[in-house]
């Protein structure tokens, strides 16, 4: 220090010099002289010598705020009879900074009467440090808010794991690596049957030696440090349990958990004995269902004395066979398609699979199209519960037969033909395609190219429908097979009401000159009348009142074998005449179809055909 006071740093004034980051001060009372050391001055800004540091000075750079508290300290220091103080305070150097410092004093001589009469001192820049406290506190204060958030959302995520693993329905069990049961959710406790307090804490030994299971999978996955997988007995339920004890390993390698696994087989062998009940019903099902479907063809021969029927049954062999898909069956209404569609089955490779047949007339279009293609649980109201496989799955393996396939309305036709085309259904309500192989048979009345340009038949429909067209002749091109037909159903219905009914040379002529437009179901029908509504075992009369209206039909039918013009026109001219007669005895559409041996679409087609449509409902 320059111009040091005397004896300032003396062993006679018992104090030595303050650290060099402090700066000095001495105030003489009994002069009011003021001393600052060089560090004084720099740290208040001063210049000049050691004088030039003067209370006054000093005072005038005091805060403001904090001038009164400072002077009212000092002022109990020199008047107070205290020896030393310790002040804090701010104050702006002439440059314009506003540091904080801290002052130290020390009365170090008093007069006689002992009052103060010099005061020493030091005073330090703490601006930096308290700046920096600031920002430690600061940064304090962030770092406890950062903490405290972690150990919200620490706290959340662990109430949600253990919402989560409670609403779980497979058991789980958090064990440490010493054995110790952390948690278990409430699956776990259903299938233990005591409640999770009662496990919690305890060591995995000493639940298996209170005799609650009778082993562990997490003793052993400790021991072999790897998963484990066992079958365990719980005492209180009774369950038999698939255990899995899996390790969790630490850096180091050893096992700081295991987490195990329960399921229940007691469950898993109901709901196997369920399915394998499922599946027998089904393949029962399935069974009968094709028993009842060819039921028809066992108890009736197929009659082919015309040359004809045997060429439909030749081809119907071949496609057989083959194992040909998409064949269409076209004919007449009662010309014997569902029958040759029996047929071609009966003699396919698959003739021991199902055969599920369908009639697209019969149903309205939602019951249609899940009848055909199955549905999920829920998918409609009225649904079953379970759900219901579709027409294509049970026919898997066998033949799907779509009788009436003109019937189908245009929404369902086009989701059977991108069946028929990427051979795989959708349930109603289903995600998932179900792949299906099964020979497809369709059948129809209907003129389809007709229906096509009417636009109430898709045109790519039909021409994958199209593929292997066979056409059966109607019983009035082929008058040899009449006579065979009618002594197989004449045998038949006797023997279905043990009669001995019989048909004479006139009878048979008249059957043979009857057009039967609903062809051999109409003949089968006659037959079976006349076999139960007649008195005599000789059905000649009954026969010729039936189809000949008294020789009148039967002439009718002479009448026109013998007219002259084209074929087609004298069917029209015929089957106009049948009609007008039917209408006649009966008042509707759905008594003529009934007699015809005809749906009451078709009835109701060729009436309006003929111009005969609107007088009757």
């Amino acid at each position: 220090m320059d111009e040091k006071p005397p004896g300032l740093n003396g062993p006679e004034r018992g104090y030595v010099v303050p650290p060099s980051e402090e700066g000095l001060w001495d105030w003489d009372l009994r002069t009011d002289s003021f001393y600052a050391s060089p560090r004084y001055r720099e740290i208040f800004g001063l210049e000049g010598g050691a004088s030039a540091g003067s209370r006054k000075a000093w005072e005038d750079m005091l805060h403001p705020e904090d001038r009164a508290g400072v002077l009212a300290r000092l002022a109990n220091l020199v008047e107070g009879g205290v020896d030393y103080c310790e002040l804090r305070y701010r104050f702006r150097t002439r440059a314009g900074r506003t540091c904080s410092i801290v002052s130290r004093a020390i009365v170090v001589e008093r007069d006689v009467e002992g009052i103060p009469s010099r005061v020493v001192g030091t005073v330090e820049d703490v601006t930096e440090r308290l700046e920096m406290e600031e920002s430690l506190r600061r940064a304090g204060d962030l770092l406890k808010i950062e903490v405290e958030k972690r150990a919200r959302d620490l706290r959340e995520a662990n109430r949600k794991l253990e919402t989560i693993l409670d609403l779980s329905s497979e058991s789980i069990w958090v064990c440490d690596g010493t054995g110790k049961v952390l948690s278990i959710n409430r699956a776990a406790e259903i299938l233990l049957g005591v409640p999770a307090g009662k496990v919690v804490g305890k060591n995995i030994r000493e639940i298996v030696d209170a005799g609650l299971v009778d082993r562990s999978a997490t003793i052993e996955a400790l021991e072999k440090k790897k998963p484990v997988t066992l079958l365990q007995y719980v005492k209180e339920t009774q369950r038999c349990l698939l255990v899995t004890g899996t390790p969790v390993f630490d850096a180091d390698g050893s096992v700081t958990m295991v987490i195990v696994n329960d399921r229940d087989l007691t469950r898993l062998n109901e709901l196997q004995e369920e399915l394998q009940k499922a599946r027998s019903v089904s393949r029962e099902f399935r069974e009968k269902l094709t028993e009842m479907n060819l039921l028809e063809l066992k108890n009736r021969e197929v009659i082919a004395e015309s040359r004809e029927m045997q060429q439909v049954l030749a081809t119907g062999l071949k496609l057989a066979h083959l194992q040909v898909s998409n064949i269409l069956l076209l004919g007449e209404s009662g010309t014997g398609k569902g029958l040759l569609a029996k047929f071609i089955h009966s003699h396919g490779k698959g003739r021991d699979k199902p055969f599920v047949q369908i009639n697209c007339a019969a149903l309205p279009e939602p019951l249609l199209e899940a009848e055909l293609f199955g549905y999920e649980r829920g998918a409609f109201t009225g649904a079953h519960e379970k759900g219901k496989a579709g027409l294509f799955e049970l026919a898997q393996g066998g033949t799907l037969f779509l009788d009436e396939v003109g019937e189908l309305p245009l929404t369902v036709q086009a989701k059977l033909l991108k069946c028929l085309e990427e051979r795989e259904v959708m349930h109603l309500g289903g995600l998932e395609p179900i792949r299906i192989d099964c020979t497809v048979i369709a059948a129809t009345n209907a003129d389809l190219a007709d229906l096509v340009r009417k636009r109430l038949f898709r045109n790519d429909l039909f021409f994958r429908l199209n593929a292997f067209p066979v056409k059966l002749p109607p019983l009035r091109n082929r008058p040899e097979d009449i006579f065979e037909l009618t002594r197989s159903f004449l045998k038949k219905y006797n023997e279905a009401f043990r009669l001995n009914r019989r048909i004479g040379p006139r009878g048979f002529k008249c059957i043979r000159a009857c057009p039967f437009p609903g062809n051999v179901r109409e003949l089968e029908n006659s037959i079976k009348k006349a076999v139960v509504m007649s008195d005599r075992d000789l059905l000649d009369d009954f026969i010729e009142e039936e189809l000949g209206g008294a020789d009148g039909l039967r002439q009718e039918g002479d009448g026109f074998r013998e007219a002259s013009g084209d074929l087609p026109g004298k069917v029209d001219a015929l089957e106009r005449e049948i009609l007008v007669h039917a209408r006649e005895r009966y008042r509707t559409t759905r008594a003529l179809a009934a007699h015809l041996g005809l749906s009451q679409s078709a009835v109701i087609r060729r009436l309006k055909k003929h111009g005969l449509s609107g007088s009757r409902r």
